[in-house]
């Protein structure tokens, strides 16, 4: 088996910090371009045109004065705007982050206790697990080096979703601004400040992956399976802090944006979004909070732990056997190449490429996921050539399995297209520009009850062919390369995280310059503009969710299979009554886990309407505009329920591997991952497609671009009515429960492999018992 890569040592050494480099490099040029927006009246005199006057300065200038663009007021109401929306978000993050800390820091000591007491704490070199003729390190040294894993993994989520709202927030009002020019500019200002946070994250948590391996291989020189066990701790850090800021900042932005709905739209009748509205400016800060920063930390969370899963087995196969560190780290290669393939596509968007009209934003976008997908699968193809051995052994359930290079080729290539028929299916059940989302809009003729009954059962419906989707994916990989081969396909569907992330990103800071137009009093064209915009960004963030729940199945199957290995099962035998009573339990959690959470938001919610209700009421003058609302409590509302919501599910998805590895043992612990697994992937799309649903057939109706939909509308009549209720409905299902139950599947799975080598060792104690 001793083949050789194409690709030297050397070579992988050099290539995958200059790719990270480059993606840094990257978004840093994107902020740059954002930047050059300004959001300060430098002008002087009545006409001095902006300063992108360069391009044929004569047209700029009627266009200016035609849209009011030398009206300094605007642009500092803007800023006023901008400032108080980053302001909220700040805060909450910071609140959020010291909560957060405390449990993190106490959680890393338990990692050190549980993994340090598998040898009772001895500094002896052991038997390796799966080669008993050969030493391998102590585990005190892999509870230790676990511990600091765990840590990098969890500052660098923090960081990654931390930066991502800070562009965020310094991009909407740039996007409103320049929405006075045209929607093609506004796109663009919206893309690349996305792009910023999508770059960051993918270039981040590749470049600081890949030092903390070669750092732990100063310690662990040749013993590849502690290293690479030591590292899971990564993807553990990762995906905890992805969880209390997906559940946090979910709940923070619903109880705005439910509180805000109910009074504003439905009892008082005002806009969305209009100044007047005490929890407007909750509602804003709410969608940095939970799309940006959440989603961010979501996805980073995804992609450490497919990356991890794929080292740990690749570590007991031939790879870690041979000792042949190109194709180790074959995983960070193909996220390597992923960033250079998804630098090339946003140009696409921004440079190659111009958008004109409103109806050419959608398609804009959708041929972002084309064409990273089609370079990509050009670029893995040349990957598995360079970095692969032609045939190579890989671990399968106490077995070597020969694989060939061009079936993990396939692999990969099989996971990345799998998510993009994941994003077209999301979109066709969510955009309204198909007939599922207008017939819930026609449904809403009748009231809200039938438009609710419209919207579950789209949901329901939206889950077949992702289902079969992933299910295939499962099939081929698995069939190829056994459960290296599944890890590979989750690589494979989030090696185009940067063009997914910009996508996503894109969506909150177009929805933030639709809130920062009307707040602004800005012209209804230029609110046609942003509504346009954020239309086009609800889809994709509907898209954005698909991907990362579809890539949270084959990650947590891939974690499955690497927790099975490394606790000693040779098999799962569903007959048998402790795994079957897991099985049963495991696929309660992800009820349970939204059953918290909706109620959190419904709670957080009840005080937010109080709230806006009472200012109502209180203020004299709020109604006619005279007065200005206290926007600083609803902010307080949204921070504290949110993070008092937050700890109980969080709890409940951090301990539950903990007690039934520790009382039930690691039988009982495969099958509760398995049916959390298997329940959670079915109700995380269908909660998020419902949602996305319900909230652009409202859409649709308020546009009213077609004859159809004039039928329905204008704003404030019945079904209108009708199509709010069903939005309001829908607001927790698609940004709090939906995208946080892909984190549970994840999160359970990647603790329960950290824990392993613990649970097999000391696990089961009331079966010991009886």
């Amino acid at each position: 088996m001793g083949e050789t890569t194409l690709m030297s040592e050397l070579a992988t050494e050099i290539v995958i910090p200059v790719c990270a480099v480059i993606g840094i490099v990257f978004s840093l040029m994107q902020w740059m371009l954002v930047s050059k927006v300004k959001l300060t009246t430098e002008r002087h005199g009545g006409h001095s045109a902006s300063p992108r006057v360069k391009n044929g300065g004569q047209g700029d200038y009627l266009i200016e004065e035609e849209e009011g663009i030398n009206d300094q007021n605007v642009v500092v109401k803007c800023a006023e705007i901008q400032n108080a929306i980053s302001e909220g978000a700040t805060s909450f993050l910071f609140t959020e982050y010291q909560y957060v800390g405390i449990f993190m820091a106490a959680f890393a000591i338990l990692i050190f206790l549980f993994l340090g007491s598998v040898e009772s704490f001895s500094t002896k070199s052991q038997p390796c697990t799966y080669d008993k003729s050969k030493l391998c390190k102590p585990a005190l040294a892999t509870a230790l080096f676990s511990t600091v894993s765990f840590l990098l993994g969890a500052l660098t989520s923090v960081i990654s979703g931390f930066l991502g709202m800070k562009i965020a927030t310094y991009a909407n009002a740039r996007t409103t601004l320049e929405a006075r020019k045209g929607v093609g500019k506004a796109f663009i200002v919206a893309f690349r400040s996305g792009a910023v946070m999508g770059f960051l994250l993918a270039a981040n948590g590749l470049l600081v992956l890949y030092i903390a391996i070669n750092l732990f291989k100063l310690y662990y020189g040749d013993d590849w399976e502690g290293l690479f066990e030591a590292i899971t701790g990564y993807g553990l850090g990762g995906s905890s802090m992805a969880l209390f800021g997906r559940v946090g900042g979910g709940i923070y932005t619903k109880a705005a944006d439910v509180g805000a709905d109910l009074v504003g739209k439905v009892e008082r009748n005002i806009p969305e979004d209009d100044p007047r509205n005490p929890a407007v400016i909750a509602d804003n800060v709410g969608d940095n909070v939970g799309d940006i920063a959440g989603m961010g930390s979501d996805l980073f969370g995804s992609y450490a732990e497919s990356s991890c899963a794929a080292l740990v087995v690749a570590s007991i196969s031939s790879f870690g056997i041979n000792h042949d560190f190109t194709a180790m780290l074959y995983p960070l290669l193909v996220s390597s190449v992923g960033i250079l393939v998804c630098l090339i596509t946003t140009l696409f968007a921004t440079d190659f490429y111009e958008i004109k009209a409103v109806k050419e934003i959608e398609p804009a976008l959708k041929k972002q996921l084309i064409i990273s997908t089609i370079f990509m699968t050009a670029g893995i193809a040349v990957i598995s050539w360079i970095a692969l051995p032609y045939n190579f052994t890989i671990f399968n359930f106490g077995a070597q399995k020969d694989v060939k290079s061009w079936q993990l080729f396939l692999c990969v290539g099989v996971g990345l297209w799998a998510g993009l028929i994941i994003g077209f299916v999301t979109e066709y059940y969510t955009s309204n520009a198909y007939s599922p989302v207008q017939d819930v809009a026609d449904s809403c003729r009748t009231g809200a009850a039938t438009n609710v009954i419209f919207g579950l059962a789209l949901g329901y419906k939206s889950v077949i062919i992702p289902i079969f989707a992933i299910a295939i994916s499962i099939f081929v990989s698995f069939s190829f390369a056994a459960m290296y081969g599944i890890a590979v396909a989750a690589l494979g569907m989030l090696s185009t995280i940067a063009t997914g992330l910009a996508i996503d990103a894109y969506g909150p800071i177009s929805d933030n310059a639709g809130g920062i137009a009307e707040m602004a009093g800005m012209s209804h064209r230029i609110r046609e503009r942003t509504d346009a915009l954020d239309a086009a960004g609800n889809t994709t963030a509907a898209i954005g969710k698909g991907f990362a729940i579809g890539s949270a199945a084959l990650v947590s199957l891939a974690l499955f299979g690497a927790f099975v290995s490394r606790a000693g099962i040779s098999t799962v035998d569903v007959l048998t009554p402790k795994v079957f009573i897991g099985l049963i339990v495991g696929a309660m959690l992800p009820y349970w886990f939204s059953a918290m959470t909706m109620k959190s938001v419904g709670s957080a919610a009840l005080k937010m309407v109080e709230e806006v209700r009472r200012q109502f009421n209180t203020i004299p003058g709020l109604m006619e505009g005279t007065a200005k609302p206290d926007y600083a409590t609803c902010v307080k509302i949204s921070t504290d329920a949110s993070i008092k919501e937050m700890i109980p599910p969080g709890a409940l998805v951090m301990l539950t591997p903990l007690i039934v590895g520790t009382f039930f043992g690691v039988e009982t612990l495969s099958g509760v991952l398995a049916g959390s697994l298997v329940s959670g992937v079915q109700i995380a799309i269908s909660a998020s497609n419902t949602g996305g649903a319900w909230d652009n057939a409202k859409k649709y109706i308020e546009a009213g671009a077609s004859e159809h939909a004039r039928t329905l509308g204008p704003k404030g009549s019945d079904p209108h009515k009708a199509a709010v209720i069903g939005d309001t409905i829908g607001d927790p299902l698609k940004d709090t429960s939906g995208p946080s139950l892909n984190i549970l599947i994840k999160l359970m799975a990647v603790e329960s492999l950290v824990f392993a080598p613990f649970f097999a060792t000391h696990g089961g104690l009331l079966f010991k018992i009886f």
